[in-house]
């Protein structure tokens, strides 16, 4: 689980290139969940740029929750995240909860 924001491109129907500013919600090694304001069809082809470091992939799943999209991004076949290379500046990795739980 994470938060922070991305810059996320993508053509639309008409091949027309749009833009929008997201919420990085959570990000693994093969793909992120992103939550915005606009809808994006399945298996459109996104990138998600955030610190200067450019991630693609293609839309998976896009569902409306109250308020926005949530999309899950699948990189494309050799794109993986890395926190070497780019570290949410709000990252909660939950295998920390298991190290806090005591010996039964």
């Amino acid at each position: 689980m994470c938060a922070d924001l991305v810059d996320i491109e993508w053509l639309d129907g008409k091949g027309r290139a749009q833009h929008a500013v997201a919420n990085l919600e959570d990000i693994s090694t093969l793909g992120a969940c992103i939550h915005l304001e606009n809808e994006i069809p399945l298996r459109t082809t996104v990138r998600m740029t955030v610190m200067d470091v450019e991630y693609a992939g293609e839309v998976r799943y896009c569902v409306f929750r109250e308020y926005g999209y949530f999309l899950g991004v699948q990189f494309e076949p050799g794109v993986k995240w890395s926190s070497r290379v780019f570290k949410p500046r709000h990252l909660f990795d939950p295998r920390r909860l298991l190290d806090a739980w005591p010996d039964k």
